[in-house]
């Protein structure tokens, strides 16, 4: 969410300073799958479709700009995605027909026939096609170069905020491990830690930290043609083969250590789902910490009372499909202009409270 505020504020003249408390993209962006949709879309609100849906369309052009910009590909692989044995695939297809969205009912043995390594005994599926996922890892470094690359753009990395600078009821700028740095507009887009630091102007946010354990596998470059999804877990192939398998959904605070029980839950998913990975190596296991929200619905707007300070977080599981519309949205918001969505869904006045 800062990586891709910053690119968009820059691009219609604003000076952005970015300030991070580590390196900029090491937390949930770099911790997460990349699919660029809601794992079941249809299980949301409008407020979170209407976000999606103008992200998806974004990405594969954004990703030509960071290439071109950078060097640096952040491999958006259009695979379509699966969802095998869901118990509201009717609730689905009524999704699908009102969003006119290309999801549909496969046929079990042509299903098979495309993927040969997938589980026996699934027995029904949908799938939606021109679903891509993107490598975030590759993305948030492309981001990060693309703003070094802009002059009216500056990084601190490694600079905690601790607060904010006031004057009466305006907020004027940060406080910071290097020092007060003053702005004329501060946007809040900290994730999982932005209910810290929304606390020290005694207003309660409702954004936690939720723990999502991942693995990863080698495997061949032609292993498994598309997403797949069952069971509460997916599978997402990468390029070069690697096969990404997650994720938990842990209240664990602000701990983020991966754990051997989560690491045997994940792989016997993942066996369950495609057996031949029991003889796959496993060549990573990591976690991160999503923002977690009252029905994944982000906080985009300004904060009422507090003149010059924004929000953009909270995003919760979709953080990565819905980027591209919430930084557009705030940007628009930032400068009066006509908004891409209607901002109503996300404004933060009727959705905070006091500490």
């Amino acid at each position: 969410m800062g990586l891709l505020t910053a690119l968009l504020a820059a691009d219609q003249g604003f000076s952005v300073s970015l300030v991070e408390q580590q390196a900029v993209g090491r937390e949930a962006s770099w911790a997460g799958g990349g699919i660029v949709s809601p794992l079941y879309p249809w299980r949301y609100s409008p407020a979170v479709t209407a976000l999606a849906h103008w992200s998806q369309d974004f990405y594969p052009g954004l990703a030509q700009r960071l290439l071109a910009d950078t060097g640096v590909d952040p491999e958006v692989h259009v695979t379509g995605l699966y969802w095998f044995d869901l118990e509201d695939q009717a609730e689905a297809l009524a999704w699908a027909a009102r969003e006119g969205r290309p999801l549909a009912e496969v046929d079990m043995a042509e299903a098979y026939a495309t993927l040969p390594m997938l589980a026996a005994g699934f027995r029904r599926g949908l799938q939606m096609s021109g679903v891509a996922n993107v490598r975030n890892p590759r993305l948030v470094r492309a981001l990060r170069q693309a703003l070094l690359q802009m002059p009216n753009v500056t990084l601190h990395e490694h600079c905690p905020v601790t607060g904010f600078v006031r004057d009466g009821a305006r907020i004027c700028g940060v406080q910071t491990a290097q020092g007060e740095m003053l702005a004329d507009q501060v946007v809040l887009a900290a994730g999982a830690w932005s209910a810290q630091l929304l606390n020290t102007l005694d207003i309660a946010l409702p954004v936690e930290p939720v723990k999502g354990q991942m693995i990863l596998y080698k495997c061949a470059a032609d292993f498994l043609p598309s997403m797949v999804l069952a069971k509460g877990r997916y599978a997402i192939p990468r390029r070069d083969g690697h096969v990404l398998v997650g994720s938990t959904l842990e209240f664990a605070g602000f701990d983020k250590t991966p754990t051997d029980p989560a690491l045997a839950s994940l792989k016997a998913s993942a066996e369950a789902l495609l057996p031949a990975l029991a003889h796959a190596e496993v060549v990573g296991h990591w976690a991160g910490l999503r923002p977690g929200s009252p029905e994944g619905i982000p906080f985009i707007g300004p904060v009422p009372g507090h003149a010059g300070l924004w929000l953009n977080c909270g995003h919760y599981r979709n953080g990565l499909v819905l980027a591209p519309a919430s930084c557009q949205l705030l940007v628009d918001l930032m400068l009066g202009c006509e908004p891409i969505v209607d901002p109503a869904p996300y404004a933060p006045a009727a959705r905070l409270g006091a500490v």
